[in-house]
């Protein structure tokens, strides 16, 4: 079984950045499907960023291209994304997941989940 921490998140301001982890254990993951997906209070779950874990394929949410980037380095088991421009609608916990459909941005097609991390933009 996959155990998933998110660790990263705070309080920034508009146009600020941060960087989101997310340390995986309890398996080998040579090449699998992980994303990253947010959800603000009130509001469903929603994707944000996917790749492989070995490969450089990448797939953004249209609101995060240009200042989201996925990342991973694989001799610690992390995967990365890193926040740049930050808006406040960008407030939301941040989960990082993975799953079995490659570059998916549907949540049922990850099985595994952190925690979350928070992320709240404000001035």
């Amino acid at each position: 079984q996959v155990r998933l921490v998110e660790s990263g998140g705070g309080l920034v301001q508009p146009g600020g950045s941060l960087r989101l982890s997310c340390a995986a254990s309890g398996r080998t993951f040579s090449d699998y499907p992980v994303a990253w997906f947010r959800q603000a209070p009130g509001k469903e779950r929603e994707f944000v960023a996917a790749g492989s874990w070995s490969g450089s394929d990448r797939r953004y949410a249209d609101f995060v291209k240009g200042r989201f980037t996925l990342s991973r380095d694989s001799a610690k088991n992390t995967v990365y994304l890193q926040m740049n421009s930050l808006k406040p609608e960008d407030t939301a916990a941040y989960y990082c997941a993975f799953g079995r459909v490659y570059l998916s941005n549907l949540p049922e097609d990850y099985d595994s989940w952190g925690q979350g991390t928070q992320v709240t933009v404000s001035s």
